[in-house]
């Protein structure tokens, strides 16, 4: 990969990132490049975030629309999207200059308010996620009714806690929690999953990248809010309507060669238990 410009993402309140950041800018430049600290400019051939995935999810919308890939190093907890464990660094960026990195596209989702309600900000612009849209319920002694649509099919009306639109990317978030299905990144699709659904019968389902999805918030409900990638966006009202749909423009993630999806899943989540051997691919013989 041809890199002239680099950007440093640093995860605020410690100082452990912008420790590392003076050690990347230093080895950076010695290689002939340029870097500049928690900008996110159009001139960028890539961003590297320090710190955990939430570092990484309030810099996604920029990198995808401005098509810089993000490598993520892990400082944080879980670091399920940033996959470059710290003591990996310089190697990672050996292997990113000598272009033995993967590079993988990540969907994002985009949503706004078709008509915010008085005590809600206007949404004419989009708000967009790498993870998820969540409606969530704010007082414990309800359920929300929402009405959903697909293309304008109607779906269902959900009776539940709230409703989870996801990515790929984001099926092992609140998605994962919430009884729905893994799904690996490269399969384009947006999932709907209830949240604590009052019918059995609710399940989550998989819908076609294309589709255009609205919700509306059927009935009186206190205090409903729209969360996107962890972030408050916007309140509903009985009536409210939530558009969701397929962004143009994916992120280009980067990732170390050697750890597959379902390698990270079993060392992040202990997918499959702590006691999950990798057992040995018997080769086919040959007829």
């Amino acid at each position: 990969m041809k890199i002239k410009k680099a950007g440093i993402i640093l995860k605020q309140g410690s100082a452990k990132p912008r420790k590392i950041a003076t050690e990347l800018t230093k080895w950076l430049a010695n290689k002939g490049i340029d870097t500049v600290i928690d900008k996110v400019d159009k001139d960028l051939d890539i961003l590297i975030i320090l710190g955990g995935d939430g570092t990484l999810l309030h810099v996604a919308d920029k990198a995808s629309r401005y098509e810089i890939p993000v490598m993520g190093i892990n400082l944080g907890g879980l670091g399920f999207l940033t996959a470059v464990a710290a003591k990996e660094r310089f190697e990672a960026m050996e292997l990113l200059l000598a272009g033995k990195m993967v590079v993988e596209k990540r969907i994002l989702l985009k949503t706004k308010l078709l008509n915010p309600s008085a005590n809600s900000t206007s949404s004419e612009n989009y708000l967009y996620a790498l993870n998820d849209i969540v409606i969530s319920k704010g007082n414990i002694d309800q359920i929300v009714k929402l009405s959903t649509w697909a293309d304008q099919e109607f779906i269902t009306t959900y009776k539940a806690d709230g409703l989870i639109f996801s990515t790929p990317t984001g099926s092992t978030a609140y998605n994962l929690s919430s009884g729905g299905p893994i799904v690996q990144p490269r399969l384009p699709c947006i999932l709907v999953t209830p949240i604590c659904p009052f019918m059995l019968e609710s399940r989550p389902v998989l819908l076609s990248p294309d589709v255009t999805l609205v919700t509306q918030l059927a009935g009186k409900a206190d205090n409903v809010k729209v969360i996107v990638d962890g972030r408050f966006a916007w309140n509903m009202v009985e009536n409210s309507q939530l558009e969701v749909k397929t962004a143009k423009k994916p992120l280009h993630l980067i990732n170390m060669p050697q750890k597959g999806y379902f390698e990270i899943l079993r060392n992040k989540l202990n997918w499959g238990g702590s006691s999950n051997r990798t057992p040995k691919l018997r080769s086919k013989k040959s007829d």
